[in-house]
């Protein structure tokens, strides 16, 4: 029973919740990508390089056919995420300097003595210019 337990409160922490979803979009932000690489990206890539498909691209190296088109389409989709991981990442960062909670002020450590108003210790109990005794 207590394995059972254990693995619930495991699944039902924040963090995993958060892992779980992120890997959901990121899935689905995958194939938004691959799209944009296989339907805009790609063929725009092939008219500059003089009609080349680039998923049609291989190479026959003796019985083996190297599938390079699908290979350059993986670099491709790959530095797009990172882009966008970039592009968020860096708003974020400048979002969470923008909101930064100000700086608490630091404690006084001197007052003024009332009496001869010289500044002294925050703790003094007698003042050392005057002797007068301070609350």
């Amino acid at each position: 029973m207590g394995f059972v337990k254990e693995f619930k409160e495991f699944i039902m922490r924040g963090n995993v919740m958060d892992l779980a979803v992120g890997v959901i979009i990121g899935g689905a932000f995958s194939a938004i990508v691959t799209s944009l690489v296989d339907d805009v990206i790609g063929p725009i890539i092939g008219m500059i390089c003089g009609g080349i498909d680039f998923s049609k691209l291989a190479i026959t190296v003796g019985s083996a056919e190297l599938m390079v088109g699908n290979f350059i389409q993986a670099i491709i989709n790959f530095l797009i995420v990172a882009l966008v991981l970039f592009s968020i990442i860096k708003s974020f960062n400048k979002a969470s300097a923008l909101v930064k909670k100000p700086e608490a002020e630091a404690a006084p450590t001197t007052k003024v003595c009332p009496f001869c108003k010289s500044e002294i210790a925050i703790d003094a109990t007698r003042c050392p210019h005057c002797t007068s005794e301070v609350k």
